[in-house]
């Protein structure tokens, strides 16, 4: 891709996700994600009132006078964007191309999160890890996030998420809010999933295209797996073709339902033929309300 393209699709990016973020998301963003964290701050003498569960009890025996542990809202947040820019996101029938609504999203939550004065970071991974760019703030490094998810060529075509959640939990040793941009085709991640929400507060937001769960009558075609490179002749009109697609996502929706569950991990769908928008606020109100 041409250096002017890139840079117009960026900026195109940035107005509708800078926009989004500032209208809609900055104050969702606020209650949904801050004031999860609580930071050490001081110890003082125990006044009339105070939770007995705070008392600071080694200082409390060494002074012998009460003291509790005070803690500060912890303002700064570092957000992590786990991105899977495996070769299925290469898809767009019904709706948009999976990895252009991949792309808007991630922009619209890293807008979200410099304008909150929290860093960002970005994992890119496919079945191995692609890209890690540091945390950082500032407008500069978010466009540099937005162009490498544009121009970014992986090496790799399949999907390894159990490998992207587990790098996560090895590089970033503080407390993070983490959102994992997906289709999620792929299993064997839930013990990593569960794992990972122990020590982050991950977001798991699945994207997925309407024609990926019901193909349409129209013969006898050539289907190739873009992650695989396997092709096949199906035809389209044998019933029992559309009730092997319908079995197999039922089932991989059980599959994420359970993981998802058992991790106590939030999530939310995106097609790509619809706005991400209300889901994605949908998400943030019912977070904030908890």
């Amino acid at each position: 891709m041409e250096t002017t393209e890139i840079l117009k699709k960026v900026r195109k990016i940035e107005i509708k996700t800078r926009g989004l973020s500032r209208d809609l998301f900055s104050g969702q963003y606020n209650s949904a994600f801050k004031g999860r964290g609580m930071a050490f701050s001081e110890v003082r003498e125990y006044r009339y009132g105070d939770d007995i569960r705070s008392i600071d009890w080694n200082v409390t025996a060494r002074l012998n006078l009460p003291y509790v542990k005070v803690f500060d809202e912890e303002r700064e947040l570092t957000v992590m964007l786990l991105i899977d820019v495996s070769a299925s996101h290469d898809f767009g029938a019904k709706g948009r191309m999976k990895e252009e609504v991949i792309a808007e999203m991630a922009g619209v939550l890293a807008f979200s999160a410099i304008s909150n004065n929290d860093k960002v970071g970005v994992v890119f991974f496919t079945d191995r890890l692609e890209l890690f760019i540091p945390p950082k703030k500032g407008t500069a490094h978010i466009l540099r996030i937005i162009r490498e998810l544009i121009d970014f060529r992986p090496s790799g075509k399949g999907t390894d998420i159990a490998l992207a959640l587990k790098y996560l939990r090895n590089v970033i040793k503080k407390k993070s809010v983490a959102f994992l941009l997906s289709d999620f085709f792929d299993q064997g991640f839930a013990d990593a999933l569960s794992i990972v929400g122990k020590k982050h507060d991950l977001v798991c937001l699945r994207v997925f295209d309407q024609r990926e769960m019901e193909i349409p009558p129209s013969g006898i075609i050539k289907l190739r797996d873009a992650e695989t490179g396997q092709s096949r002749w199906v035809d389209t009109s044998d019933p029992d073709i559309g009730r092997a697609l319908a079995g197999w996502n039922a089932r991989h929706d059980a599959y994420l339902k359970e993981a998802f569950a058992r991790a106590r991990v939030d999530s939310a769908i995106i097609p790509t033929h619809r706005d991400y928008v209300p889901p994605l606020l949908q998400l943030f109100r019912r977070r904030a309300r908890f």
